[in-house]
């Protein structure tokens, strides 16, 4: 008796076993990461990561819960070519938009789920506005939304209507306006596999039962490089840089300013080193064009070629850092992503120079900059006297030998001394007087 009881529990553990087993067999791990801001660099990172740690996770299914109103059309394309080439199936839920940059995305996955409600399309190219743009941004626009619709087995016709107006189809695109999908119309045209409420629903209609769900949490470090290679922080950054280099040049020694210029740098550099964006021969060329400018300032009186190859190189270096090129393969570089990237570090520069001269002037001016500056002159009369009084050179004329910002050379005879402008910035050339001296360093104000 005894023995045919450890025989019958012997025999449903081993049941019990198999059936376990081929539970976890046929079970389908699904792997999930949510869009919900506008489509940029840092979604982009996002995309790269989430579908790394599906990789990872040995997923078999990527679904990627979406909600957004678009955003910038490389960082898009990106995406999407990502998820085309996934040799992972990708499902998408609509969880309410998926418009313009998100439309693209979403025809591009293998099934698409879309909540009550929700919509997909107006997919026309618009400037930071809001306004359309010309018809080359629509023409590329058009051929990847319908090279896209394609590929996964969906009508190409459909796709170029949420892009153009003009795209007529019969009983769905005729008001002449851009076309955009409910849900249902969605499922009508076959753009849509199913409406469902929540990521479980997705899972029934797919017909998956068994399952289990890994969602992708970015680290805090992700959140933080996300954060700094977002397009707005990146030009608040080289303001900092630009803006620290000016206040810097304009005094003698090294303080503040160019600590700030350093932060800047190395928040701008560091993501998008860690990315493999920015290469060590492009951060290279920044700070060689840092070094040039500095020894156009410092060293060679006026301003020429070695001063405009230093801002040259600067620019270079900080837009070729937010392009993707390999080395000088810049053939994976999409054009558009060039003149945008340009166009930041080239607004953020001037933006940033601007900037720092109207503090400059402002700052120089105010109440609080006179009472933390000398503004006084230690006349002989009132008993100052220089610790050399008969090599004084107070007030002796001369000339700018170089630019004084405000530290420079000036020319009295024939002899060449140091000297500080009192205030302000004075070119090689213009008259000066001396005003006050200290062993050989001379302080000297522009002649009137």
């Amino acid at each position: 008796m005894k023995a045919k009881s450890i025989l019958l529990f012997t025999l449903l553990l081993f049941v019990f076993t198999i059936g376990f087993a081929q539970s976890e067999v046929g079970k389908k791990r699904v792997f999930t990461f949510t869009i919900a801001d506008e489509i940029a660099p840092p979604t982009w990172r996002l995309t790269k990561q989430a579908f790394n740690a599906a990789k990872e996770a040995k997923a078999d299914i990527i679904l990627l819960q979406l909600n957004t109103y678009g955003g910038m059309l490389d960082a898009a394309d990106s995406i999407r070519t990502k998820i085309l080439n996934s040799p992972i199936p990708v499902y998408v839920f609509i969880n309410n938009n998926a418009a313009s940059a998100g439309a693209l995305i979403a025809i591009s996955c293998d099934s698409i789920y879309m909540r009550q409600g929700g919509s997909m399309g107006a997919a026309s190219v618009v400037n930071g506005d809001g306004e359309i743009m010309p018809d080359k941004y629509q023409s590329y626009m058009r051929s990847i939304m319908r090279s896209t619709a394609e590929k996964n087995g969906r009508d190409p016709l459909i796709a170029e209507a949420m892009v153009d107006p003009r795209t007529y189809i019969p009983g769905v695109n005729d008001s002449g306006k851009v076309l955009t999908f409910t849900a249902s119309e969605a499922i009508k045209n076959k753009y849509c596999q199913g409406i469902a409420e929540n990521v479980e629903e997705v899972l029934k209609h797919a017909g998956i039962a068994n399952y289990e769900i890994v969602e992708y949490k970015p680290s805090t470090l992700d959140k933080l490089i996300n954060f700094l290679i977002s397009p707005a922080v990146s030009g608040i950054l080289i303001l900092m840089i630009i803006g620290g280099i000016y206040f810097e040049l304009q005094q003698p020694g090294i303080g503040l300013p160019l600590l700030i210029a350093l932060i800047g740098a190395i928040l701008y550099f560091a993501p998008l080193y860690l990315e493999g964006l920015a290469a060590n021969w492009e951060i290279v060329v920044f700070f060689v064009g840092v070094i040039l400018l500095m020894i156009e300032l410092f060293a060679i009186p006026g301003f020429g070629v070695i001063g405009i190859a230093g801002i040259v190189l600067m620019v270079a270096g900080l837009t070729l850092s937010l392009l993707s090129n390999v080395g000088l393969d810049f053939s994976s570089v999409n054009g558009d992503t060039v003149v945008k990237s340009l166009a930041l570090v080239s607004v953020s520069t001037l933006v940033g120079l601007a900037g720092s001269i109207w503090v400059a002037y402002k700052l120089f001016d105010t109440h609080m900059f006179k009472r933390v500056a000398l503004q006084s002159v230690q006349n002989s009369n009132k008993g100052f006297v220089s610790s050399e009084q008969h090599h004084s050179l107070i007030g002796t004329e001369g000339l700018a030998h170089t630019d004084l910002r405000p530290a420079g050379k000036i020319e009295i005879g024939e002899v060449v001394y140091d000297a500080t402008a009192i205030t302000g910035y004075i070119t090689a050339g213009k008259q000066v007087v001396v005003v006050s001296q200290t062993l050989a360093q001379l302080t000297v104000k522009e002649k009137v």
